[in-house]
């Protein structure tokens, strides 16, 4: 059962590392692979073709489930219902939609932003919107995380806003109880009218994490406990033990024993297992849960003896027919070998220990055992983790879950009695958040490193089995040594006299990353959109970190609009930076900022960096102050532009005249009319221009004017609305130039 599930779960990998599905002719070729092998009735080789074409399948109908391209950017009006839990503050709502009338074909579920919105939106509610849609896109970054994979593992087939005009119109309120997400919401609601500040409660009992503060998931992140405070397959696990042992008890004491006590126990934690997983919107960790505890309870009623790894497989098989897609979730590997780690590390011993050493064994041995795969997955490992997680899983898992639960039900029986609950249980939670604030705040509390490669993360692994074997096992501290490759991986990075620039896609915004042999600079830093989500968080930390980055040389922010600046507090409450160069110093006077003037300069590795602009002469607008920064080692240039308009341009080329010249250009102001002038292309003569626009932007970056412009002085260009991040690297011939899409590309991402 095992290898079965393994081959299967083979098949449905190999489709998942492909840019492109396979046509019709793969089709065939495979269809005959699977003859031959039934007639050779090699089954385990059919298993692997079953994995791959089931994943075809539902990959092309999730693909054939999107908005077309004909109707991306109309206005259409369309009523529906929403289908989970809107996220909602004081500016903007953002929801998932079931759509039920539209006069077009259009997706099933769409993902929607409501600006302003003039209802406090619930699921459940039926509404009548006009909407502007566009089909699935996401920034595609080195290290970051892939929105687009993630509406594609959601079904969601578009994304859009809703328009002010004509005016929403609220259909019906669905009534009490109809379906799921109404039951999770009427239980939100009960919970933030009792409590305010219900974030954490809401998070462990109807796994609604929205309210869960930036700070409060980084401290969580940092020790190791993230997975207790999002419903995952251990606290189903819990509820559903601890109701099999209060219904076994009851039932025993009652002397009813028509139906013996074992079977109406494990009939009940069957029941309750599901209503709790249901009730956290059945996510993977959840649906692993249940297979399981639907196979273990199955086997109490019938009376059998289970091996704990042919449950897991059962599991793994069920989740893989389910929703095959599952794999692209880090959820989904994180959930199933925390499992196999415990079993391999308990099971079969000869001398079972006692639950507290169990415990200690079982946090040791998952902090061990999933730091390749975290590593691998966020390039963070927490080191404390054992010690965080010893504490809180009592805490979290034992008392606050349980009584949380039953808090919930008290609310629509006895309001009073769960108000007072609720208080108690909200003590115990902000002890418990200070306590993991403190240890996350250790200097070794966790550690970041660069990506690892697929052959370290192989090592690795091997080398977690060998130390938590058995105490038989010969020489299992050579594990360690296997760990070695992932604790010193190091990225390559240019060499001396070299430079590496990535142009960030942060939609309509500006990061740059550049490298040297031994030095890190960052130009702009993209917009902040909320509190909780800028690019500075998303997109370059996440970057830096896969590059094991854990110190910013210079950062430059070239002028003051949001979509350059609006990322910098992130990156610099979260990494050191040892200078700040910009052209308004005074929005960033916490950090100690200095002004960049015309004439600044310095070398880092053979490699020069020289301040162009702002200059002694005024400029009429705040674009037209941005920092420009040329980046030259002799054979490969770069100049680096912010939102300059016109007025600067004519400084520039007034000032510097053929001084100008350079490889690489950043487009002047995303591409804009304004920028980009003839005499300005003509003094930078560059071979290439590097567009930094969103996707579909209201601003119509670039224009097609300015495209024609680029074309008609011999430049090719590149947009990372298009691109994905760009990729350029200076050599002793000029320089080459690649885009994240072309290197790690998938057949989610085809536009």
């Amino acid at each position: 059962m095992i290898f079965c599930a393994l081959l299967f779960l083979s098949g449905i990998l190999l489709i998942q590392q492909l840019s492109a599905l396979p046509d019709n002719r793969w089709l065939v070729a495979i269809g005959l692979a699977a003859l031959l092998l039934a007639w050779r009735r090699y089954w385990r080789g059919l298993l692997v073709i079953a994995g791959t074409l089931w994943a075809i399948a539902v990959a092309e109908s999730r693909l054939a489930d999107r908005l077309p391209e004909n109707l991306a950017g109309l206005e259409l009006p369309i009523s529906g219902v929403i289908a989970d839990l809107p996220e909602q503050d004081e500016r903007q709502a953002r929801f998932d939609f079931l759509v039920e009338q539209a006069p077009q074909a259009l997706p099933s579920k769409l993902r929607l932003s409501w600006y302003q919105p003039e209802a406090k939106l619930k699921a459940g509610q039926h509404w009548r919107f006009s909407v502007r849609l566009k089909p699935p896109h996401g920034s595609l970054n080195p290290g970051g995380f892939d929105y687009q994979r993630w509406l594609f593992t959601e079904n969601i087939g578009a994304t859009g806003s809703v328009r002010n005009y004509p005016l929403a119109e609220l259909v019906a309120e669905d009534a009490p109880w109809r379906n799921l997400q109404v039951i999770r919401q009427r239980i939100s609601d009960r919970l933030a009218a009792a409590m305010p500040d219900s974030s954490l409660i809401k998070a462990l009992t109807i796994g609604d994490g929205s309210g869960i503060s930036q700070a409060q998931w980084d401290v969580f992140r940092k020790t190791g406990t993230l997975h207790l405070m999002v419903i995952s397959g251990s606290h189903i696990g819990l509820i559903a033990s601890a109701a099999y042992f209060l219904v076994l008890k009851f039932w025993a004491w009652t002397g009813l024993l028509r139906y013996s006590p074992p079977t109406v126990a494990a009939l009940a934690a069957i029941v309750i297992g599901i209503a709790y997983a249901m009730l956290a919107g059945f996510t993977i960790p959840c649906q692993r849960a249940v297979v399981m505890l639907l196979v273990y309870m199955l086997a109490i009623i019938r009376q059998r003896h289970l091996r704990p790894l042919h449950t897991l497989a059962t599991a793994l098989f069920a989740v893989l027919i389910y929703d095959p897609l599952a794999v692209l979730s880090s959820g989904f590997w994180l959930s199933f070998a925390a499992v196999a780690l415990i079993v391999y590390r308990l099971s079969g011993r000869l001398h079972p220990a006692n639950y507290w050493q169990q415990a200690w064994q079982i946090n040791w041995a998952t902090a061990l055992g999933l730091s390749p795969l975290l590593l691998g997955f966020f390039q963070q490992v927490s080191l404390c983790a054992p010690f965080a997680n010893f504490i809180a899983i009592p805490i979290i898992g034992l008392l606050v879950v349980p009584l949380a639960l039953v808090a919930v039900a008290l609310l629509f029986l006895l309001p009073d009695v769960a108000i007072l609950l609720l208080m108690a249980l909200d003590y115990v939670l902000q002890a418990f958040v200070w306590l993991m604030t403190q240890m996350a705040a250790l200097p070794v509390a966790s550690v970041n490193l660069a990506q690892p490669s697929w052959s370290a993360l192989l090592f690795a692994g091997l080398g977690v089995l060998l130390l938590l074997a058995p105490r038989g096992m010969p020489n299992r501290w050579l594990g360690l040594f296997l760990l070695v490759p992932l604790a010193i991986n190091k990225p390559e990075k240019p060499n001396d006299g070299e430079w590496q620039l990535t142009l960030l896609d942060v939609g309509q915004g500006l990061a740059v990353a550049v490298q040297t042999a031994n030095h890190w600079l960052i130009y702009d830093t993209g917009g902040k959109f909320s509190a909780k989500n800028d690019s500075g968080l998303t997109v370059l930390l996440p970057f830096l970190h896969w590059h094991g980055v854990d110190k910013v040389d210079t950062l430059m922010v070239s002028h003051g609009d949001n979509d350059h600046i609006g990322g910098a507090a992130s990156l610099l409450q979260a990494m050191p930076v040892s200078e700040i160069f910009t052209s308004v110093p005074q929005q960033l006077s916490d950090y100690q900022a200095s002004a960049c003037r015309a004439g600044q300069s310095w070398f880092w590795d053979g490699v020069r960096f020289t301040v162009l602009s702002p200059g002694s002469a005024p400029m009429a607008s705040d674009n037209d102050k941005s920092c420009v920064l040329k980046i030259d080692n002799n054979h490969a240039s770069v100049l680096l532009t912010g939102d300059i308009e016109r007025q600067a341009e004519m400084a520039l080329v007034s000032s510097y005249g053929e001084a100008l010249r350079a490889d690489i250009l950043l487009a002047p102001h995303h591409g804009s009319k304004t920028s980009s002038s003839t005499s300005f292309l003509q003094a930078v003569k560059p071979t290439t221009v590097l567009i930094p626009a969103g996707y579909r932007n209201p601003f119509g970056h670039p224009h097609a004017k300015v495209l024609r412009r680029y074309h008609d002085h011999g430049a090719n260009w590149l947009n990372t609305a298009d691109s994905g991040a760009i990729i350029v690297t200076s050599e002793p011939n000029g320089v080459s130039v690649q885009t994240w899409r072309q290197i790690a590309g998938k057949y989610w991402q085809v536009e």
